[in-house]
């Protein structure tokens, strides 16, 4: 993905049955990417936010399987919130985007999709490194909101 790909919102598949809904998520399908890691939040304490960081290179999906968050996004520039509540819903981020997340209900369970496995050396954890290297990409490839 480069960086030019958009912030989004994704819907997966819900099939309903009286028993429960159920939803799934095949990489390179419902997601645009190969899915090379997941991991989940959960457990997060009031008032508490999670993120403040961005990636080069992996892109991610975010979703709220249960509870709710609020998810801000910037290129730099531009900022963008998204509320999670549906957990047949997702929210890609690009790589190059910042993300902050915040406003976790309580009992919130947050599950991301990862294009990449874990890399240190692939995250930006200082908001002023973070527009540094925004300010240093092509012109082509800085606005990504």
């Amino acid at each position: 993905m480069n960086r030019l790909t958009k912030a989004a919102e994704i819907e997966f598949p819900k099939i309903c049955d009286p028993r429960g809904n159920l939803s799934f998520i095949e990489g390179s399908r419902h997601v645009p990417f190969p899915i090379k890691r997941v991991f989940y939040i959960y457990d997060v304490p009031g008032g508490e936010t999670r993120g403040a960081h961005a990636h080069r290179q992996c892109a991610e999906v975010l979703i709220a399987v249960a509870g709710s968050l609020e998810v801000r996004l910037t290129d730099g520039k531009k900022e963008v919130s998204y509320r999670l509540n549906r957990s047949n819903r997702g929210l890609l981020i690009p790589p190059g985007t910042w993300r902050t997340m915040h406003d976790f209900t309580t009992g919130t369970v947050v599950v991301a999709i990862c294009s990449r496995e874990y890399e240190e050396e692939d995250y930006i954890r200082d908001y002023e490194d973070f527009e540094r290297y925004v300010a240093a990409l092509p012109e082509d490839q800085k606005a990504i909101l």
